[in-house]
């Protein structure tokens, strides 16, 4: 099954024209690619994982950061300040306990993010969170990305 099987185009379209652009944004392929790894780790889908992880690759995120992504927290100089308070927002974002972003999240990821780039994480996030639930939904498994 291609991803133009997987819903309408003009959906396809909108989402692909959003990830685009939030990445552009940020301004940071490496740091855009271990958000989105994260997320995908989180919702469970291998699909976004197994294509995210070699675009991580052709970046240049260190194998020690992919092998150690999804324990971020405990890797003590494996994430500088500025990965780990984009991932925490990640975290934050996607899971959305009490249905909230927490104020002390929010407020380091916008120590490191001016409003800009902050507001192209966000929709990084909100951007990749569609594509794990469209594929996860689907029940689309890894292998199909070619880039």
């Amino acid at each position: 099954m291609s991803r133009t099987d997987l819903l309408d185009s003009e959906v396809g379209r909108a989402l692909s024209a959003l990830s685009a652009a939030a990445k552009q944004g940020l301004g940071d392929p490496a740091l855009a690619e271990l958000v989105v790894i994260r997320a995908s780790q989180l919702n469970h889908c291998a699909f976004c994982l197994d294509m995210h992880l070699a675009i991580a690759r052709k970046h240049g995120v260190s194998e020690k950061q992919l092998d150690l992504l999804a324990a971020w927290e405990e890797a003590e100089g494996v994430f500088d300040e500025r990965e780990r308070a984009a991932l925490a927002l990640t975290e934050a974002v996607t899971v959305l306990t009490d249905s909230f972003v927490p104020d002390a999240v929010y407020a380091s990821a916008a120590r490191y993010f001016d409003e800009t780039r902050l507001a192209h994480l966000i929709g990084l996030i909100v951007a990749i969170n569609n594509w794990n639930r469209v594929m996860v939904a689907r029940r689309i498994p890894p292998g199909g990305y070619r880039p």
